[in-house]
């Protein structure tokens, strides 16, 4: 033990950078979740065995710092898509970018350190409850990047991840935290805590899907869905010309022998062309009159379509196009539109350019595609579909900020959320996936992913996928609609839920640490 002790000592910073690295295996699409948790409990144990607040802030950047570059990988495939963007400059935003998002574990270090230094009990608890108050900090400072929650990370683990109903995602995390902390206990041989802690985790994360806390699949009257997946690949989808072989993909994933109505999805920016009618004729490739029926063309009487597409807004004089909305339309089979949302939180970097007067000026426009900005709509909406029910819509990242993707007012049947995961490696698809299953718990509302190469996917009320398509094929899916739950606590509190623990958790920690002095 001093041996352990002396290393802690004497390496904390590259113990640090390296239990970081480690701790993002634990996430999709590796799922090596006992690393993360052992991880997290060689960071604690770094932590405990600060000497000085330099040292236990800096030993949470650096684990912050090899946590985000393994974790968010997949966001240097990206750049190779940009005009002219030499792919090196993809892993310089990866590191650029978790230089920053390490100051999150920083603050949480520093501020376990400062509530429990010396008291091993006490740190352990403010971990977890400074840890969900960084996550938080995280999903809405500088418009937010919460990508891969640490809770995500316990969703393999049985009906753990159904604590998510009562304490949203970040909540999960903390749950994640005092399990690597359970860990830490053992390893100093306070079995006393170890144990008990250990047990009530361990309970719920060996009960199946099967048991009885699992809420059965859609009745036989639920509408009938098709989600497609047409795997039209980035490269491809904008190519001149291309866009007869994106339509016929569509299209041959669409018909079926049957003539039962079915609620159709289509993915993010599914198609070029724009549906909307009156805008100056130059900025059309295809009349919109003449897309719609091509679309309608292609559904049975009573069909629904939800589809990704392109709004233009215009200046006053309704001549120029000056901006533009990432959106969902909604048609039905007479090539009518009946709905439309428009995405609001949009990507820095990928759908607008902050500052752009300035990086224009440097030359570095075109980071971004085109000449001028996406606009950001006005939140989560819910469409009547009719005999469909309510849609609650959420454009591809947008389903990542846990308590922000359902209308209050409204509450939808299911959550739509196309997306285009094209764009995202081979690491990205499967933790969009992950963090969408966690809306799923949250809300209680099933969501339905569409993506142009994967992984599409019917996710039910308990975060349950029932069915997907791999990614890198076409395919579709062709079942029932599953059926919503009761609201949850979470849907109806939101993350006050989760809040509200953080603050328990850190009077706890001060409570014990008092009594131990």
């Amino acid at each position: 033990m001093s041996s352990v002790r002396a290393l802690l000592q004497r390496r904390p910073y590259w113990l640090s950078l390296l239990a970081g690295g480690l701790s993002a295996t634990g996430f999709a699409p590796l799922d090596l979740w006992p690393v993360t948790l052992l991880c997290l409990a060689l960071w604690m144990a770094v932590v405990l065995q600060a000497d000085s607040r330099r040292t236990a802030a800096l030993s949470g950047w650096l684990f912050g710092v090899g946590h985000f570059v393994v974790g968010l990988n997949w966001i240097a495939r990206a750049f190779t898509y940009q005009s002219a963007m030499p792919e090196w400059l993809g892993y310089f935003a990866v590191v650029a970018l978790s230089l920053y998002l390490a100051v999150y574990p920083a603050l949480t270090a520093l501020g376990a350190w400062w509530l429990g230094k010396k008291h091993p009990v006490a740190l352990m608890l403010a971990f977890a409850g400074f840890w969900i108050f960084t996550e938080w900090l995280r999903s809405w400072v500088f418009s937010g990047f919460i990508w891969n929650p640490l809770g995500s990370v316990l969703l393999p683990l049985g009906q753990l991840p159904f604590l998510t109903k009562y304490v949203g995602s970040y909540g999960l995390s903390a749950i994640a935290v005092i399990a690597a902390a359970a860990l830490l206990l053992a390893f100093r041989s306070q079995w006393k805590l170890a144990l008990p802690t250990a047990l009530v985790l361990a309970v719920p994360s060996v009960i199946t899907k099967d048991s009885v806390f699992y809420t059965p699949g859609p009745p036989a009257d639920r509408p009938d869905i098709i989600v497609v997946q047409p795997n039209i690949g980035q490269q491809d989808k904008w190519q001149a010309g291309y866009e007869a072989e994106n339509l016929r993909k569509l299209a041959s994933l669409t018909v079926r022998e049957d003539d039962r109505p079915r609620l159709l999805f289509w993915p993010e920016a599914a198609i070029p062309d724009y549906l909307e009618d009156g805008y100056p004729r130059r900025y059309y490739r295809h009349r919109p009159e003449f897309v719609r029926q091509q679309l309608a063309s292609l559904m049975k009487p009573g069909d629904m379509l939800l589809l990704g597409g392109l709004k233009l807004e215009f200046d006053e004089a309704g001549e120029r196009a000056i901006g533009a909305r990432n959106s969902v339309f909604a048609m039905d089979a007479t090539g009518e539109l009946t709905g439309r949302y428009d995405k609001n939180h949009l990507v820095p970097y990928g759908e607008y350019l902050p500052m752009r007067p300035v990086l224009t000026a440097i030359g570095l426009s075109r980071l971004v595609p085109g000449d001028f900005d996406f606009w950001p709509g006005p939140g989560p909406q819910t469409l009547d579909l009719g005999e469909f029910g309510k849609a609650g819509l959420q454009i591809c990242y947008e389903i990542i900020f846990s308590g922000r993707v359902v209308d209050q007012s409204s509450r939808p049947d299911f959550i739509f959320n196309p997306s285009n995961d094209a764009w995202f490696g081979d690491w990205g698809p499967p933790q969009h996936l992950a963090q969408a299953r966690l809306r799923a718990i949250e809300e209680g509302l099933p969501v339905i992913r569409s993506t142009p190469t994967g992984i599409s996917a019917v996710i039910n009320a308990n975060g349950i996928v029932e069915h997907q398509v791999a990614m890198g094929v076409a395919g579709k899916i062709d079942a029932p609609l599953p059926s919503s739950a009761r609201p949850t606590l979470f849907s109806r509190h939101g993350n006050i839920l989760a809040l509200g623990l953080a603050l328990f958790l850190l009077i706890c920690a001060i409570a014990i640490r008092r009594a131990g002095r």
